[in-house]
This record gives structure tokens, sequence and C-alpha cells, in this order.
């Protein structure tokens, strides 16, 4: 079972992206009802060893429905690269959390709501036939809508993290090619300079 879920993991060639500086997740950013805080989420079953030329890509979560990555780590890497390869694990683990708690809870309420309803017309999950029992997509508006005025200001709490970490990875993906660039320009003045014959 290990060897197949392995592998479902790609193997993804890219360049490597410069580390950045793990922040603490925000007591915003993170608000939870106590019952979540205490429960672990699993990330994955089969998690390979991160290679040395390549990202590990796997198959999406059952519960976060988000695609697990494995940043490669480069024979020669950088304190910054590896600063910045912490930093995206760290988001992808975050991402993958936030996720899989909101997931969850939006499929215990809805399914809270839709027996309420039924239950309110006197209803059951099935039917005398044995077909499931549904609400009209009307009676479904009410509890989206209700779901997202309830988890706003989390969800505006998780868009604020998002972007602050993104520009905090796009800037250090910045830093590590202006020092790529800077490194390949000063091996060629070197170079350059050593080659030219004197007199």
């Amino acid at each position: 079972m290990a060897n197949k879920a392995a592998a479902t993991w790609r193997s993804v060639s890219g360049f490597l992206l410069p580390p950045l500086r793990l922040h603490q997740i925000s007591g915003a950013s993170s608000r939870l009802c106590s019952s979540e805080q205490k429960k672990p989420i699993k990330m994955s079953a089969s998690r390979p060893d991160p290679s040395s030329s390549h990202d590990w890509i796997g198959p999406p979560n059952s519960l976060s429905n988000l695609r697990p990555i494995v940043y490669r780590i480069s024979e020669n890497e950088s304190d910054l690269e590896k600063q910045l390869r912490k930093l995206r694990q760290e988001t992808e683990d975050w991402n993958h959390i936030f996720w899989t708690r909101q997931n969850v809870n939006f499929s215990k309420e809805k399914e809270a709501f839709i027996i309420s309803q039924l239950k309110a017309k006197g209803l059951t999950l099935r039917g005398e036939d044995g077909r499931q029992s549904s609400l009209s997509s009307e009676e479904m508006a009410v509890f989206y809508k209700s779901f997202l005025d309830k988890n706003r200001m989390r969800h505006a709490d998780y868009n604020r993290e998002w972007y602050r970490r993104n520009f905090t990875i796009t800037l250090l993906m910045a830093r590590i090619a202006l020092n790529d660039l800077w490194r390949t320009v000063t091996a060629k003045h070197h170079k350059k300079k050593n080659s030219t014959p004197t007199i």
C-alpha cells in the first residue's frame, strides 16, 4: 500500500527558490475553536524524502483537496535558498491544515443543516423508495450564505496571511535571482580580467 501511494507522487523539475525568514502565524490567522486546536492534522501517509534535482507533487489530499509538495534540496543550497525552501514548505503545510479544518467543518455543518431542514418537513434522509432526500438549491443557498457569513473573519484572516506569506516568498525569490545574477556577472568579469594577456 505504501509503495502504491509513493508511486502517485510525481517529480517536477524546477528552479530552486531562495529560503525565507519563517514567520509565526498570527493569532488572527490561526483562530480556531478549542476542539479544533487539539486535533493534529495528518499530512500524508507516504511522503518521499526531498530530492536534490526536483520537487515532488503528490495526489490531492482527500480532506484539504490540495496536492502536497515536497521541495527539492539543492546540493549547494545557500542559507537564503534554505530559508526560502523552509518557508515554502511551511506555507504548504499551513495551507493544508487550514483547508482541511475548513472543509471538515463545512461538511459537518452542511449535513447538520440538511438533517434539520428535512426533519422540519417531516422527512428522513432516505425516502420510502430508498432514495436519498435532498433540499432545493434555494434552500441550500441559505446554508451557503450562513456559512460564509459565519466564517467571514476566518477567511479574511487567511487571505491576509496568505498574501503576506506570498509577498515574502516573492521577495526571497527576487533576492536569490539577484544574488545569482551578481555571481554570474562577477565570475565573467574575473574570467575576462584573468584571461587578458599582459605585455
